[in-house]
């Protein structure tokens, strides 16, 4: 999962970018980049670390142009320690192009080989960013045909990447000279929105992960990209659009929704936050149908994420709703930090309980999800040695059976606590009285009750059905042997220099 931005700008646009970055640093914490275009000339900064520690001013003063794109990192394949896998990429072939992608190539081995053997094409990291960068490169190429550059070839280059590439990907990329270009994979996994800004010089333009960073910025919310569409602003100012897969559909991942969105964003026509409310609701009903010979004193959310569906759980309860646990918001977010060590360390710096909401009483614990376990057995031994006399966890998700291999970090299923275990089984594993998951059909409902016209989702790591129908047992068996090491991945070159200036022409 990463977060991206691209703007079309009147004014040097590197400060919008940084702001961008900054509103959608929840997506990803291991690297950040930003790339400008001023004129035919690339100046890009990328490197590991948050958004606030990868750029200086030195770094900003370098950034120099009127439309850019940028990237906050979250590793899910190749290398999580490398700054060569910082994104943007960059390939000077045909004519100067850099990309930024959010989501994961279910078929990045395959395009591997196609791009060395075929397309004669070198591609030098193990990300699958850097694949998807240069299967573009060679439909610009393709396009062309010695001719010079146009808006159709931009438009025939992403159907070719729809034909080839499979998988989750929203895009935004720059095309020396020629613009700024994003699209989103024909089954619109993961999200893209476009905002607009009137100025007195024209407007201008912004594509995101999220509203959030649109709106906080100024820019109106225009619309989400559809599923296979492309959006093309040239360097004056002009946007056009095309859908350039015509069996798209519609099938966003529902776990968007549950965990990764910032709760006051839009996406896909859908309030974050009132879905998270629609789901406490329909968790309530489960309680009262199932669990009512629990004796629950008080709910207590599991911050951020949870707050929405716990407040609105108790309301409809009848129960009393508490912050029994304190935020160090200077610790990332734990689901998104690589390794089970960093992770397990980084809860009790991140929570602290206070045992006046916990001392004696029956505390149901309510969290977004449940993926490997290990931060909800800490939350609820911290509890635990608050003074609670029972400690029942709730899922505002359904258990996570499954790998989500559309770019969250759960490939294995021996890293998932629910791959299979009982609810009974999964309550003494984290140390919990009770365990409380959200049913499917429910999670799925209390998003469709805010937006009714998106009839299917991306549900796999849930139901284990994977949308783009490549998924098999084969492929799931070798991301696991990668994970643990028994199947070498693509080896990641050594740390180069990361400040570039580039003269393109196109």
């Amino acid at each position: 999962m990463c977060g991206i931005v691209g703007i079309f700008s009147h004014q040097i646009v590197n400060q919008l970018l940084y702001d961008g970055l900054q509103l959608l640093q929840h997506r990803g914490q291991d690297a950040a980049g930003i790339v400008t275009m001023d004129g035919s000339m690339f100046h890009m900064h990328k490197q590991l670390g948050m958004v606030r520690d990868v750029f200086r001013t030195r770094d900003m003063r370098n950034l120099v142009g009127n439309i850019g794109i940028a990237h906050v990192r979250y590793p899910t394949a190749g290398s999580a320690a490398s700054p060569a896998e910082a994104q943007p990429f960059y390939v000077n072939s045909p004519f100067g192009i850099v990309l930024s992608h959010n989501g994961n190539l279910t078929n990045t081995e395959a395009l591997q080989q196609e791009l060395f053997m075929d397309d004669l094409r070198h591609v030098n990291t193990g990300s699958d960013s850097e694949v998807l960068l240069n299967v573009l490169a060679h439909e610009l190429q393709e396009a062309v045909h010695g001719h010079r550059l146009k808006q159709d070839d931009v438009f025939t280059a992403v159907a070719g990447v729809h034909r080839r590439c499979k998988g989750a990907y929203a895009v935004v990329a720059m095309i020396a000279g020629f613009g700024l270009l994003a699209f989103r994979d024909p089954n619109g996994i993961r999200p893209l929105v476009i905002g607009r800004l009137d100025t007195p010089e024209g407007p201008e333009w912004i594509v995101a992960s999220e509203s959030v960073a649109i709106e906080a910025m100024g820019y109106q919310v225009v619309r989400d990209v559809a599923p296979g569409e492309a959006i093309l602003v040239d360097s004056r100012g002009a946007l056009s659009s095309r859908n350039c897969a015509p069996k798209a559909r519609f099938t966003p991942c529902i776990f968007e929704f549950v965990y990764f969105a910032r709760p006051d964003s839009v996406m896909d026509g859908t309030s974050i936050y009132e879905s998270r409310l629609r789901m406490g609701e329909f968790l309530a009903e489960k309680i009262k149908r199932d669990f009512s010979h629990l004796k629950i004193d008080v709910v207590v959310p599991i911050p951020d994420t949870s707050r929405p569906s716990a407040l609105q759980l108790a309301f409809k309860l009848g129960l009393d709703y508490r912050e029994g646990f304190i935020k160090n918001r200077y610790i990332g977010r734990t689901f998104i930090m690589p390794g089970q060590a960093s992770r397990k360390k980084s809860v009790r710096q991140k929570l602290n309980a206070m045992p006046l909401e916990f001392k004696d009483k029956n505390v149901l614990l309510v969290d977004d999800s449940i993926v490997r376990g290990t931060t909800s057995r800490e939350i609820i031994q911290m509890a635990r040695d608050a003074g609670a006399s029972a400690v029942y966890f709730a899922s505002a998700s359904p258990p996570v059976r499954f790998p989500n291999v559309y770019g969250i970090d759960m490939p294995t299923r021996n890293e998932l606590l629910a791959n299979g275990r009982t609810d009974a089984e999964i309550a003494q594993e984290i140390g919990a009285d009770a365990v409380i998951y959200q049913d499917l059909p429910d999670l799925i409902a209390a998003v469709r009750s805010v937006n009714p016209t998106i009839e299917t989702f991306d549900a796999s790591c849930f139901d284990g059905c994977y949308v783009t129908g490549d998924v098999t047992e084969a492929y799931l068996a070798r991301l696991e042997g990668q994970r643990n090491g028994e199947i070498p991945m693509t080896p990641a070159p050594a740390t180069r220099q990361m400040d570039l200036n580039l003269a393109v022409t196109s």
